[in-house]
């Protein structure tokens, strides 16, 4: 009877025990495998159904950007004079008539031709300028966001000019090229992003009326010579820029056409990585041109000069010096290839008109179609003898400049 009972209370034990691994170990498993299988199959499925997807990725777009140019900057004393109110200096007013074109651009460029050394140095005319510093924060707010500093002039107020000239400009927020504070400034080339194109930034001139440049500041004016124009060039096309542009101050004061040496360095900047030269020095607007350049490679590549932009703003009075443009320069990035080539060139003629029958605020760079078509339409806001002069500046512009370049 005790081997009966010990017998069935095994037989409920063992019955417990396969129970107890079915349900906790046997069918667990069980799940696992068959929601494997049902996931294996779920993917199956979208896998057949991905591989009918075709994801079309959008063509990257042409990026186009607008490069606004302008002349030579001046300040005589007649104009400093004229821009002081008794407190301060303000040349606001000078640029009123020709402002949105320059502050729309995507950038814009101009040629400094004159020091910013301080008012304790005494602000001075002809032949060695210094100009009230305001004129920088004037000028920035006219929308230039990069000016040249090598031209003639850039030793008028000696080295320390230099160095306060740049140091001006820095605080004003304009960037700048052509002279320089140190070695290592001269050979940090100014690139600039605009709108995802990058421009290399460079500037050179003939020479600084005579004044030496001292030795132990020799890197503090960037001089013409072949040599160092390549080495610059060299050092920014380690940058990978997509354009290059350079400032040239070059060429013979108040000649309307350049000579065969503008010609000359402009074949040896476009034939070394250049593809925009903007010409000054001459004070009178001198020809444009787009030019097709053979490489060494044999490749081609379009380019641009504009051998001198004359006067944007100055006191001179010489036939011709007072009219020039504002030069518009299209530059367009190709978006599947990155390649960066010059599109659309067109102009603004403008006139540096002075009201003599006014006894402050004088000067005004003046848009002379606008002026000639408010004439024209009743609105005699200028004398009939000013009227003839915009006429007659306006026939020499087109002369000089040629038609808009597609």
């Amino acid at each position: 009877m005790k081997k009966i009972v010990l017998t069935f209370v095994a037989i409920i034990l063992l019955t417990i025990i396969c129970l107890f691994t079915y349900e906790f170990y046997i069918l667990p498993q069980k799940s696992i495998q068959e929601e494997q299988q049902l996931g294996s199959e779920t993917n199956s499925d979208n896998n057949t159904e991905n591989d009918n997807i075709i994801v079309e990725i959008p063509e990257k777009e042409d990026t186009k950007i607008t490069m606004s140019v302008i002349g030579d900057i001046m300040c005589h004393n007649s104009q400093y004079v004229d821009a002081f109110d008794g407190n301060i200096y303000n040349f606001s007013y000078v640029f009123e008539d020709i402002k949105d074109y320059i502050s729309s651009a995507d950038i814009s460029i101009g040629n400094l031709e004159t020091t910013f050394a301080g008012a304790k140095k005494g602000y001075s005319n002809y032949p060695r300028f210094n100009t009230p510093e305001q004129l920088a924060t004037n000028l920035k707010d006219l929308g230039i966001d990069v000016l040249s500093t090598a031209n003639n002039h850039s030793m008028d107020t000696n080295y320390d000019g230099i160095v306060s000239t740049l140091n001006y400009l820095d605080e004003a927020g304009i960037a700048h090229t052509g002279t320089s504070r140190s070695a290592e400034e001269q050979n940090t080339i100014l690139i600039k992003d605009v709108n995802g194109i990058k421009i290399a930034f460079l500037a050179f001139t003939y020479g600084t009326n005579g004044i030496p440049v001292k030795s132990e500041y020799s890197y503090s004016v960037n001089l013409i010579s072949d040599d160092f124009i390549l080495e610059q060039l060299n050092i920014a096309k380690e940058q990978n820029p997509d354009l290059i542009c350079v400032n040239m101050h070059w060429g013979v004061e108040y000649q309307n056409k350049q000579n065969s040496e503008q010609e000359r360095l402009a074949n040896l900047l476009f034939t070394n990585g250049v593809d925009i030269i903007l010409g000054s020095h001459p004070h009178v607007l001198q020809p444009m041109e787009k030019k097709t350049i053979t490489l060494e490679d044999g490749s081609t590549k379009d380019c641009f000069v504009i051998y001198s932009l004359g006067n944007f703003m100055s006191g001179q009075t010489k036939e011709r010096t007072r009219n020039s443009v504002i030069l518009n320069i299209e530059l367009v990035k190709n978006g599947k290839t990155d390649e960066t080539t010059i599109g659309n060139i067109s102009y603004i003629p403008i006139y540096m008109y002075k009201n003599t029958s006014k006894s402050k605020q004088k000067y005004l760079v003046m848009d002379i179609e606008k002026a000639i078509n408010r004439y024209n339409s009743g609105d005699h806001f200028i004398s009939s003898s000013t009227y003839s002069t915009l006429q007659k500046e306006l026939t020499r512009i087109k002369d000089t400049m040629g038609e808009f370049i597609d």
